[in-house]
């Protein structure tokens, strides 16, 4: 069984990850792509706080980070 501090190491992991794919589709101009990574983030996000897993500072501070590209 994992322990509470395997489970948020890996899910900090996977929020970077997708953070990083969104990134990178953005700047790429993939915006199907980086809809999917944003709502893969905020998935991993829900379910962090369903845990009560505190993610302050796991995710960008940038006000337009996670806004949409128009």
């Amino acid at each position: 069984m994992e322990t509470m501090s395997e489970f948020i190491r890996a899910l900090q992991s996977q929020i970077d990850q997708a953070q990083q794919a969104w990134r990178i589709a953005v700047a790429d101009g993939r915006e199907h792509d980086a809809a999917r990574h944003r709502a893969r983030v905020q998935d991993l996000l829900d379910l962090a706080a369903r845990h009560d897993v505190d993610t302050a500072g796991w995710i960008d501070a940038a006000p337009s980070c996670w806004q949409e590209r128009s």
